[in-house]
């Protein structure tokens, strides 16, 4: 096919995303000129929301932001409210929330993978279609996530939206003869989590190198989850290596902007475009793997994690997802063995005029809360930033590349049709949560 002159690729609506946004691009002269995701759901004025509220309510609210991922908002928002009021949560009450964490990496990771991206690589337009000629993967992928909720119900009272989890711990906690049962599910699913790496390891895929700054939360001695350091691990040739900085630096390194395309901010990281999610989370806190997920991730092809291993290939991001699932499975499972009851299910968080930071690590990559708050507890000001949000310019620039390395292809493959295709399988990659960056994918190709 001739690619010379003017060429336009749209794709009106991603499926298999959470939330609505398009695609365009512009070819000219044989060259991607003009790559846009454009966000277009409405804002959803969650900041506006949260200010003039009380304390203790950010928790509830910021959990309806996303019904894949609540307890990342909540903990997130906990983290902000209880540094503001100078109150540090340590101990089994920390150990619980580190554990519904897990819950949410087990059944979030496990419906990205298994309902959402390994069609791509199997050539099923959906689910549906995959349980049709494989049904047993499928029914692997759910018995995965149906471990994730009931860790989820467990502590937080309810698989969406817990309703348990509050400022200072939860409003109950259980027993470690209610964690019991947890425990014998938690090694039943290893083996499916394990069988998961194994599957998602041997689909054929693209080859593709991202050389976006990558950055996650750091904490040394453990793969980071609900705590850590800003951490940033340079592109090749870029600065210092690895790099980290104080969270209530954040917004000094971390720069949104508008952009007329998205409802969706953009974010750059000194300057820099950026990448956040589980290829950060991978490069910068592999070493920290349980010795299972390391192995898992080295018979994948990821190289050895221990030795600072990274993994540059977008479309692989579905093999870390699997080993991040292995990872939450033994880390769940060393907070249930270990875990004594604590003697009250919250510590007090009385009101203080101040601002507060807090971030975790959601599925989707690092996700910031910071709120002030008047003497009485008052909210005048909350501030969130997204992964998604985070990660639209370097999804762009993986979808720009992915396209411009088929435009000489020969036969079919620079088809619009195909094109449309691999610009959707780009966006999957980073399991983009676009209603929670909307404060996809109809994809437009212009080809004149």
């Amino acid at each position: 096919m001739n690619h010379r002159g003017t060429r336009v690729l749209r794709l009106d609506a991603l499926a298999r995303v959470e939330g609505e946004a398009a695609l365009h691009l512009r070819v000219q002269e044989g060259m991607v000129t003009e790559t846009r995701l454009r966000i277009y759901e409405p804002p959803r004025f969650f900041e506006a929301f949260l200010t003039g509220r009380g304390h203790t309510e950010p928790p509830d609210i910021t959990a309806r932001i996303c019904g894949i991922c609540p307890v990342a908002y909540q903990m997130s928002a906990c983290q902000a409210i209880e540094n503001a009021c100078g109150v540090t949560v340590d101990g089994p009450l920390a150990e619980l929330r580190r554990l519904l964490y897990c819950g949410e990496w087990i059944e979030s990771h496990a419906l990205h993978i298994y309902l959402l991206h390994a069609p791509d690589f199997l050539g099923h337009a959906d689910i549906v279609e995959l349980a049709r000629h494989e049904r047993a993967p499928v029914e692997r992928g759910l018995r995965i996530k149906q471990t994730g909720n009931a860790i989820l119900e467990q502590l937080g009272g309810r698989p969406i939206h817990p309703v348990n989890v509050k400022v200072g711990g939860f409003y109950g906690t259980p027993t470690r003869h209610e964690l019991g049962p947890l425990a014998e599910r938690l090694r039943r699913t290893r083996e499916d989590a394990l069988e998961t790496v194994r599957w998602v390891a041997a689909f054929d895929r693209p080859d593709a190198v991202c050389d976006h700054d990558l950055f996650a939360l750091r904490d040394p001695g453990r793969y980071a989850i609900d705590s850590g350091t800003p951490t940033v691990l340079a592109a090749h040739g870029q600065g210092p290596v690895l790099r980290d900085f104080p969270l209530p630096d954040f917004e000094q390194h971390v720069e949104e902007g508008q952009v007329p395309h998205s409802t969706a901010l953009t974010a750059a990281l000194d300057g820099r475009r950026y990448l956040t999610g589980p290829l950060a989370r991978y490069a910068i806190n592999g070493r920290w793997l349980y010795p299972v997920a390391a192995q898992a991730a080295r018979d994948a092809g990821l190289g050895d994690p221990h030795t600072g291993a990274t993994c540059a290939n977008p479309f692989q991001s579905i093999v870390v997802r699997a080993v991040e699932v292995v990872q939450a499975i033994e880390e769940a499972l060393r907070i249930i063995d270990g875990y004594e009851r604590p003697p009250r299910p919250a510590v007090e968080v009385p009101p203080r005029r101040g601002h507060g930071t807090g971030a975790t690590e959601a599925p989707r990559g690092l996700l910031y809360h910071r709120y002030a708050l008047t003497g009485d507890g008052t909210l005048t000001e909350a501030r969130i930033i997204p992964p998604t949000a985070q990660n639209q310019t370097a999804i762009e620039e993986d979808v720009r590349r992915a396209v411009q390395s088929r435009l000489d292809a020969p036969g079919p493959a620079a088809d619009d049709d195909e094109l449309t295709h691999l610009c959707e399988r780009a966006v999957r990659n980073h399991d983009p949560c676009i209603s929670c960056a909307a404060h996809f994918l109809d994809v437009t190709v212009e080809r004149p």
